[in-house]
């Protein structure tokens, strides 16, 4: 009969020592390497392999370190946890390092036991990690089984990616290309909701009845939403509206009680206080009807809304937050400011003629129309705003406008012609989805327009103004470009059609194979990203660009993108400037580009925002002051921007187009701002944008987040760092370590770069899955940087960084193989002769693994975790006399004041390891205190969620793992030798 092992036991098998997981039946066992990953856990079946009870040998007393293997050995071990014994199962397994304030909603979400959560914290903030720290610690503690992420389909891919590469949860696609695979391997009568755990689902695919119902019959037990307000519909909504059809969806999830709902969003309120409390109902019923101005109300809103500003976080856990000391203070590098500047041009006298008679053309279309019926009136005036929109754009959008027939026509219905003409002419800030908005709309009405009629006359006109020679929009964009290059930005031109955006990829880039040279310079790398392409080969072609430039600091990078760029993607990494080519007519948008670059992570401390508007076109001058202008305005008065409704935006462009057209029919030149229209559209924006302003500004104050108090944040923070290191610890391994192995590092900052050719071969195999096989078969520099918000090639300077974890792993492997080929910077003993101690001092590195059951609704969970210690005592192990943790962590930073006599050290350790066996009582008894300790913790996490701490409970695994033991001497008690500048002990 098999022996049988208990969870936590440690094991001999297969040339190697493992950990015992609790998922261990007699007749199997499920392992995990001493020292190893999840990754590396295997099965083993005792009745066919050999499997022997192992203890964990001490420490070789003659395989002696220097005075840096303590602290290096330490971080080795703490960078290679993946499920720490603290409250956060998921913290030490995930590849980001969060800032304090992104562990709030986390918090939140901890105290209850559904969680419904909304997250609406300021663009650039990092609500994604937020979402993701929740899901991730949810699925870790079993509360969720499965995830879903409704969001548009041009951020499916992102979401993948950043839930694969930062939180580990692999995720499938289901979008409009993905279903039909994805159901071809489902059995008979399954549902691929069943089927796949974790899923991304796009909200445009999934809001159709068919599927609607079958998302909802198998929805997983997590939902987050993306761009939730989005998701929600005002009363005065139309049943068949998009948004309400999303909102339906959503509504139905919602009604599930039990199910776990993240709701993210930078812009909650649209302007519409009903689509707000829709919103808000989604996630507590009782909050669309509370009065959020009673005390009641706020308390309630407070348990599951959090909404920050950049300024709310910029400096955290400070005395200003009502902490006794700045010791854990924490400040984000966001850019301080954008810098606007608004930059005109005038149209040549060619253009000039063109826009007149196109113009005319369309005016008498309108005109024309107006007595044919409401259908016909419809059709021709969104034919009209595609063509005024598409000439003011870039003479090749007009000539592709002019060209192409209206995508009302076809419309049965002015309803209908609406509907079609409006998002390809119009910037509506809650649009569907940005896939396919960028085309050129049409101006053609009749299928029996002739080519070589008026429009056909017109579009080649339009096509023969290509060139900064006429085109004095584009010469006017050259002119900007060359100035933000030579300042050393790297760009984004954003325009609102693609032809535009290949026009002015066409006039800027050099062209290698005819020889081409651009305006912008030999060094200056352009490429265009619009929706003729993937989202996902979007992203590969912006990393593409950012390669060609390459390191060159001469090198410059300009961005040629469409609106499909304007949401969810980060480009922080790669640019630090925007260029409004064309002017969106709902300032959301504008917001909503410069926040691609304008977002932590951002090295520049300021970002230039120049925006191209036309002085005599008609149309860019008021938008610019009405729209424009106005939204920069509040958003510097109160710190975030705040939505105008589509109506309002559209009823100010509606006017300027209604005059422009009575312009053309009349002969008119009185000015546009004298028009009766425009004044009424623009008085009505005015009063009820600065109403909606002062609504979001009281909002704020009231609705603070107060649920979670920084106290209760720097509690966390404090032991997290303590079982996990900090940033300060993982900068000196990393240095320490790579120099130690061989590595040539260079600068004497806090960031550094090194080159690992001269390393073991082992770690640069190590390494090369983590920052790229070029990058070690090339040894190119690795960039470290602290900020842990880094681009591909480089590392952050965090324990959950691939490649800091991939030296720790070679370190660690190192040490406890004294045996393992090249240069071993870490050791499991050692003696050092220093000023620091009057007496000698014993420091031990000990592990501890701990049994935890963890209760929850889906079931006890039973776990084991680990966690390392360092103590330390004055005198033999019979007398020990303990020092406090402080002063056991201070005795890493102690300096060798003369080289130790390496027979003597060797004497000194052999002695010192016969007598340890004195103080395994202490040990084991240190033990249960950290375990009560973690009982402490684990519930004062879940205070607010009495339900799922019934049953907690901590239990240390005995007897505890003594990695390391180092041995600290006063100077006068050792024979030793003075230490030669240079050398280490």
């Amino acid at each position: 009969m098999p022996h049988e092992y208990s969870t936590g036991s440690l094991v001999k098998a297969r040339g190697r020592e493992w950990v015992v997981l609790p998922e261990s039946k007699p007749d199997l066992l499920v392992l995990r390497p001493l020292g190893g990953s999840d990754d590396d856990i295997a099965a083993v079946f005792p009745a066919f392999e050999t499997v022997d009870e192992a203890r964990f040998a001490p420490p070789e007393p003659a395989d002696l370190g220097n005075q840096l293997a303590a602290g290096l050995l330490r971080t080795a071990l703490r960078v290679g946890f993946r499920s720490g014994a603290g409250p956060f199962r998921s913290l030490a397994g995930i590849a980001v390092d969060p800032r304090a304030y992104q562990l709030v909603p986390l918090l939140m979400a901890l105290r209850q036991k559904t969680v419904r959560m909304l997250i609406s914290d300021d663009v650039g903030i990092g609500k994604t990690i937020e979402a993701g720290l929740v899901a991730s610690e949810l699925l870790a503690q079993g509360e969720a089984t499965g995830l879903a992420v409704l969001c548009s389909p041009a951020l499916a891919e992102q979401w993948q990616q950043e839930l694969r590469t930062k939180f580990g949860i692999d995720a499938e696609l289901v979008l409009s290309s993905t279903v039909s695979r994805l159901e071809r391997g489902l059995d008979l009568g399954q549902s691929l909701f069943d089927k796949y755990p974790h899923v991304i689902v796009s909200t445009d695919f999934i809001k159709s009845p068919r599927h609607r119902d079958d998302f909802v019959r198998h929805c997983p037990d997590l939902v987050i939403v993306d761009e939730a307000h989005t998701c929600v519909a005002a009363d005065d909504t139309s049943s068949h509206s998009q948004n309400q059809l999303r909102y339906e969806l959503l509504r139905r999830v919602a009604e599930d009680t039990t199910r776990h709902l993240v709701l993210v969003t930078a812009t909650p309120h649209s302007g519409k206080e009903s689509a707000f409390r829709n919103l808000l109902g989604l996630v507590k019923p009782e909050l669309a009807s509370v009065s959020l101005e009673s005390e009641s109300g706020r308390r309630l809103l407070a348990q599951h809304f959090v909404a920050r500003k950049r300024a709310d976080v910029r400096q955290y856990l400070t005395k200003e937050d009502g902490l006794s000391d700045d010791s854990l203070a924490e400040r984000t590098a966001f850019p301080s400011d954008r810098y606007f500047k608004d930059e005109t041009y005038k149209l040549s006298p060619e253009y000039r003629a063109l826009l007149d008679d196109a113009i005319a053309y369309a005016s008498e279309r309108v005109e024309e129309a107006g007595g044919q019926g409401k259908r016909e009136a419809r059709i021709a005036w969104w034919s009209a705003i595609a063509l005024l929109r598409s000439l003011v754009s870039s003479p090749r959008a007009a000539a592709k406008t002019l060209r192409t027939r209206s995508a009302a026509a076809v419309a049965a219905s002015a309803e209908e012609a609406d509907k079609l003409g409006a998002p390809l002419t119009s910037d509506a800030a809650d649009s569907d989805t940005m896939e396919g908005m960028d085309v050129a709309p049409g101006a053609e009405i009749t299928e029996d327009d002739d080519p070589r009629s008026r429009l056909g006359e017109l579009a080649d006109r339009a096509q023969e103004l290509e060139g900064p020679t006429k085109d004095l929009k584009l010469k006017a964009l050259i002119k900007h470009l060359k100035a933000l290059l030579a300042d050393g930005h790297n760009p984004i031109v954003f325009c609102r059609y693609i032809p535009t955006a290949e026009y002015l990829a066409d006039q800027l880039e050099n062209d290698k194979d005819s020889g081409k040279r651009g305006p912008l310079g030999a060094k200056t790398v352009v490429k265009a990203v619009t929706g003729t392409i993937s989202p996902q080969q979007r992203i590969e072609r912006i990393e593409a660009l950012a390669a060609e430039a390459g390191e060159d600091a001469a090198a410059r990078r300009v961005l040629i993108a469409t609106d499909c760029l304007s949401e969810g993607v980060n480009l922080q990494h790669h640019f630090d400037a925007v260029v409004h080519y064309d002017l969106a007519w709902n300032p959301t948008r504008h917001d909503q580009r410069e926040g691609r670059v304008d977002r932590y992570g951002q090295r520049r401390d300021q970002v230039r925002v120049i925006t191209i508007y036309g002085d005599d076109n008609g149309i860019d001058g008021k938008v610019l002051e009405v729209l424009i202008k106005k939204h920069r305005q509040i958003k510097k008065d109160l710190g975030i921007s705040v939505s105008i409704p589509d109506e309002l935006s559209t009823g100010v462009t509606d006017a300027i187009v209604e005059w422009l057209l009575m312009r053309g029919r009349e002969g008119q030149q009185d000015t546009l701002f004298g028009s009766e229209a425009l004044d009424t559209a623009t008085g009505k924006v005015e009063s009820d944008w600065n109403s909606a302003a002062e609504r979001e500004k009281k909002s704020r104050s009231l609705f603070a987040q107060r649920s979670i108090h920084p106290e209760d944040v720097a509690r966390e923070v404090t032991s997290i760092r303590e079982a996990l290191g900090g940033a300060g610890e993982i900068t000196t391994f990393v240095r320490e370590s790579l120099e130690a192995l061989g590595a040539v590092l260079r600068g004497t900052g806090e960031e550094f770069t090194a080159q690992v050719g001269g390393t073991p071969v082992g770690l640069q195999d190590a390494l090369a899955p983590a920052i790229g096989a070029e990058v070690i078969e090339k040894d190119r520099p690795i960039p470290f940087r602290t900020d842990p918000a880094v681009t591909r090639g480089e590392a952050a300077l965090v324990r959950t960084d691939p490649v800091v974890g991939a030296l720790a792993a070679h370190v660690l492997n190192a040490a406890l193989d004294k045996d393992a080929p090249g240069a071993r910077p870490a050791r499991r003993c050692g003696v050092v002769t220093t000023d620091a101690v009057g007496t000698m001092t014993t420091l031990l590195l000990v592990r501890y693994r701990f049994h935890l059951t963890l209760p929850s609704r889906n079931g006890d969970r039973q776990v084991v975790a680990e966690d390392a210690r360092l103590l330390a005592f004055e005198g033999s192990a019979k007398n020990a006399v303990w020092l406090p943790a402080e002063r056991a962590a201070e005795l890493l930073d102690a300096k060798a004041s003369i080289s130790t006599d390496p027979y003597f050290g060797e004497r000194t350790m052999t002695r010192v390891l016969s007598q340890l066996p004195g103080v395994n009582d202490h040990l084991a008894a240190y033990g249960e205190e950290l375990a009560v300790e973690l009982d402490a913790s684990h519930r004062r996490v879940r205070a607010a969620s009495g339900e799922i701490v019934r049953g907690l409970s901590v239990t240390a695994q005995k007897p505890a793992d003594v990695l390391g033991v180092y041995v600290y001497l006063p100077t006068t008690a050792a024979p030793a030798v003075a230490i030669a500048p240079g050398v280490s002990t």
